[in-house]
């Protein structure tokens, strides 16, 4: 097995969810880090941990991000991460897998799948190896503690529950 470490300045932990039922907001987090042990001979016996900063929440507005980073949402004074815990990788395909773990936000733990596709591989120009990777999914945020909303007045309520996440990481062994 080999460690592989993420590299931040080409990876990228997004999600996105309805606004008002037909806008969708998009943002990421800033502050994050994967640890990956990846098994060459199968990857389905690889490890995955993540641990994410939940104040580095960044939507493009700061109103908002303030919002989110209050009680309402990820109250992230008294719980500054969010974690996820790989406990099963499934093949679904060449280079294509099912990643199920545990998602612990504001001390919920709940399991989230995650769609993960390996999307190469290859010695950077330094000698390093590298592999990519987008994993993509969803979750629906009240069964995390995370149930503020607003309903509307013509109908609907102003955030959807479902949130969508897509990853895009590079990760370095040895790094």
């Amino acid at each position: 097995m080999t460690t592989y470490s993420v590299d931040k300045s080409h990876s990228e932990v997004g999600f996105s969810v309805r606004h008002m039922m037909f806008a969708k907001v998009h943002g990421q987090f800033k502050d994050w880090d994967v640890t990956l042990g990846y098994d060459a001979a199968d990857p389905t016996k690889s490890t995955l941990k993540a641990e994410i900063a939940t104040a580095s929440v960044d939507t493009r507005e700061e109103k908002r991000d303030g919002h989110l980073r209050s009680a309402d949402f990820f109250e992230s004074d008294k719980f500054p991460k969010m974690t996820f815990q790989a406990k099963q990788i499934e093949s679904t395909g060449k280079g294509h897998y099912k990643l199920t773990g545990d998602l612990t936000i504001r001390d919920q733990t709940r399991p989230v799948t995650l769609a993960v596709e390996e999307t190469g591989r290859g010695k950077d120009p330094w000698g390093n190896e590298r592999m990519g990777f987008t994993a993509k999914g969803h979750l629906t945020r009240s069964e995390f503690g995370l149930k503020w909303n607003q309903a509307l007045e013509a109908g609907g309520v102003l955030v959807s529950d479902k949130v969508d996440i897509e990853v895009e990481v590079q990760v370095v062994a040895g790094k």
